[in-house]
């Protein structure tokens, strides 16, 4: 049952660059709605199945669940940009590095990682180097697209490890349905404050939305979100590594979009890096 879903999830995350570059609205307008569909197709069923659990909220479920949504918030204006602003396949390969950035959180945290790990981490930056540089030969515009999908991926980390200390006792329709409004707040606030449309963007547009919802957040994020509960974050974060050569085919074959060779082997150092990282780092036990 696990297997199946990590595979209808990561079909669902795969597609979402894609469909974002091709739709015809703003990056914040597409993540505002996104997370407010999401939250209107969970909300109301998790009310009605489990009312108790929205009124019975503690404190420290309250804090991680607050500080996933702001980082998911923060994470879609960041990777919606980036795919706008570079190809969907360094996009995404960037934004994955969110398994690196666990990783450094653990060392942070004092638990110091061995030598396949720190030769994954530093395979998966030479790949982020190669990306970058063959971006910053092409135009600004993609170099600032890099940046902002390397941002997004840390603040997918952050998002993922709060995900999955609120997910110890908050079930995944209560947890993602309170997220998903949450971040759906901050995006309208996001919005507002950089004065982008709200519903006055193209009618087609629409369906790019509806498809990005269905397709990543309810069987992309909401799968995610399940999964955290009887699995590691860095589990997680290596079944999400898939995403890079799916969105990479899916934006050839859907979008015409080629990359240099070069950019190509930078997708490899970083989806072997990271899965070194994560292979070495679940050996040594270390979950959270």
């Amino acid at each position: 049952m696990i297997f199946i879903l990590a595979v209808v999830g990561i079909l669902g995350v795969s597609a979402s660059g894609p469909i974002m570059a091709a739709t015809m609205a703003p990056a914040l307008t597409i993540a505002l709605w996104r997370n407010v569909f999401g939250a209107v197709v969970l909300g109301p069923p998790a009310l009605m199945g489990n009312a108790g659990a929205f009124k019975s909220l503690n404190r420290d479920e309250l804090k991680y669940t607050m500080i996933a949504a702001t980082a998911l918030a923060l994470h879609f204006a960041c990777f919606v940009t980036s795919v706008k602003l570079t190809s969907v396949a360094a996009a995404t390969a960037l934004v994955c590095l969110q398994a690196a950035w666990i990783a450094l959180y653990q060392w942070i945290r004092g638990r110091r990682p061995s030598r396949p790990v720190m030769l994954g981490l530093g395979a998966a930056l030479l790949g982020v180097v190669v990306i970058t540089g063959f971006d910053m030969g092409l135009s600004r515009q993609a170099l600032l697209g890099d940046v902002l999908a390397i941002l997004g991926g840390a603040l997918a980390a952050i998002y993922t490890l709060a995900g999955a200390r609120t997910r110890r006792t908050l079930s995944t329709s209560v947890y993602s349905s309170i997220c998903y409004a949450l971040c759906s707040l901050i995006l309208l606030a996001l919005c507002l404050l950089f004065r982008q449309p709200l519903i006055n963007i193209p009618a087609e547009a629409w369906w790019g939305i509806v498809a990005v919802t269905v397709a990543s957040q309810l069987f992309g994020h909401t799968i995610f979100n399940y999964l955290l509960a009887t699995i590691s974050p860095l589990v997680v974060s290596m079944m999400i590594l898939v995403e890079i050569p799916g969105a990479a085919l899916l934006a050839g074959v859907f979008l015409g979009q080629s990359l240099p060779a070069g950019i190509y082997a930078g997708l490899g150092l970083i989806l072997a890096g990271l899965a070194v990282v994560i292979v070495r780092q679940g050996r040594s036990g270390i979950q959270q």
